[in-house]
């Protein structure tokens, strides 16, 4: 009897610190730290790759949660994905000049914007749009460029070398 006992209670233990494991992973994955007050403006972005990014995702300049994604759209005519960032008025001071990137955070991470700070003396405003932006960069891309560049140099080495092989004499 105390053995069932036993069993039961470290059974209800082990479930619970799992719960209490799997909550904790969802804090730290959906990273809701940020929360936008209303005094906060809007900037709009396009893209002809946005990846992975969702809305929610975290906007980041030098690191810090500046603001989120709020909005992502297709514009027909442009063939570009339209993203609204909603940034904090705290940090109202961002050089208009300034580009934003599409990164990922980690190898299994989510995809969030960053913003590099450029060297105008004038600022972003409500509903403006960031001139310069960088694309996600998609793995599988990057794995058929490299891989059709190494087939491309293997069939121009083979050629090389039937070239450079003496032609054969006609015997006599």
């Amino acid at each position: 009897m105390r053995k069932s006992r036993a069993i039961d209670v470290s059974t209800g233990l082990f479930v619970l610190l799992g719960l209490v494991a799997i909550v904790f992973l969802v804090t730290q994955i959906s990273n809701r730290e940020f929360s936008l007050t209303e005094t906060s403006y809007r900037l709009k972005a396009q893209f002809e790759n946005i990846g992975g990014l969702k809305t929610g995702a975290p906007v980041k300049m030098a690191g810090v949660t500046i603001g989120r994604v709020e909005v992502i759209d297709y514009d027909m005519q442009l063939l570009k994905a339209i993203v609204t960032l909603r940034i904090d008025e705290r940090y109202g001071e961002i050089p208009n000049d300034s580009d934003a990137s599409i990164f990922t955070a980690g190898l299994l991470g989510g995809q969030y914007i960053g913003i590099s700070p450029g060297g105008s003396e004038e600022y972003f405003k409500d509903g403006d749009q960031v001139a310069f932006v960088q694309d996600a960069i998609v793995l599988e891309n990057l794995i058929s460029k490299y891989l059709f560049s190494q087939a491309e140099k293997e069939s121009a080495a083979k050629a090389e070398a039937a070239a450079s092989q003496p032609a054969p004499t006609p015997q006599e």
